[in-house]
């Protein structure tokens, strides 16, 4: 299992509270350039839209840009694959205030290429410098042993 993009910020923004695993439905092309390591996942998320998942904000550039066909779109709305009982949680988690549904990695799980998405809610500024604050000790006592 080899991991092509993964969002760090997206740990660090927001906290986990449930993890699904999904499907890309992705041209030939974009298939080469996640392979190849292009893809972009910061900022991307996840909407609902008439009962299917749509991974929206990531980016895949052109895999050969000389080769490329004029009217392709390296952000262009990708279509999840997941069960209809994930899609409802999913979309009753999007119609939920405070709740959103972000990308964490990519990876390929035999020869198909999967992602992990996770139900997540923001943390606020105190949270997230609290999270810093428990890093730098951290790395302060492995540093000293």
């Amino acid at each position: 299992m080899t991991q092509f993009a993964n969002n760090r910020k997206a740990f660090f923004d927001y906290e986990i509270l449930g993890k699904f695993s999904a499907g890309l439905e992705l041209t030939g092309q974009e298939v080469k350039s996640v392979r190849a390591g292009k893809m972009n996942l910061r900022g991307s998320f996840v909407g609902v839209r008439g009962g299917e998942a749509y991974l929206l904000g990531a980016e895949i550039p052109a895999y050969q840009p000389k080769n490329t066909p004029a009217d392709y779109d390296a952000t262009r709305p990708r279509k999840l694959l997941l069960s209809k009982a994930e899609i409802a949680e999913l979309e009753n988690a999007e119609q939920t205030n405070g709740l959103t549904i972000v990308a964490l990695t990519v990876y390929n799980k035999g020869r198909f290429l999967k992602a992990d998405i996770a139900i997540a809610k923001g943390k606020k500024k105190y949270d997230k410098r609290e999270a810093l604050k428990k890093r730098d000790t951290e790395r302060e006592i492995r540093r000293k042993l």
